[in-house]
């Protein structure tokens, strides 16, 4: 525990203009990786990546990164709210989001096999020796938003809708 809690204490040390950086060297000189806790602010840079997000509330990922044989693999959950505007009647609709998120990092790009799974987007770069855990979270909220929304009302009139249809 006490471990543990040193790594977090200094993951959170590691802020630069509110983003939150892993340093490859600090990850690299503990053999069981660093464990972060972290909550982000991620409202301003979303909106201006996609204005349809309306707010964004307790952004939160706890996990670990950890070095091994070359790969850097960030590992955590990730949890948050994010409100956007119903698909059929614009109101505001809330969504509660957690699931896990793993993505492997490597500096130094060797083989053939390794370009190969950079270009599949299976390994992602390093660059300037950090790995940016609010790039990270921002991409996969990003890539997690619902094409359709609806409210909780709207989804039950949904259900209605069809069965009314079924019956003419």
């Amino acid at each position: 525990m006490k471990g543990q809690l040193h790594d977090i204490l200094v993951v959170s040390r590691r802020f630069e203009d509110k983003r939150m950086n892993l340093y490859t060297q600090e990850i690299r000189k503990n053999p069981e990786g660093l464990a972060f806790d972290q909550e982000l602010d991620l409202l301003k840079e979303l909106q201006k990546r996609n204005p349809e997000i309306l707010d964004l509330k307790n952004v939160t990922a706890t996990g670990r990164v950890a070095y091994d044989t070359g790969l850097y693999v960030l590992d955590y959950q990730l949890t948050y709210t994010i409100v956007l505007a119903s698909s059929r009647s614009m109101e505001p609709v809330e969504i509660k989001e957690s699931y896990p998120v793993t993505e492997v990092f490597t500096e130094d790009v060797e083989s053939d096999a390794d370009i190969e799974a950079l270009e599949e987007d299976l390994i992602l770069p390093i660059e300037g020796g950090k790995i940016d855990l609010s790039e990270s979270v921002a991409d996969n909220i990003l890539l997690t938003i619902p094409l359709k929304v609806l409210t909780p009302e709207e989804e039950a009139g949904q259900g209605l809708s069809r069965a009314m249809i079924g019956k003419s």
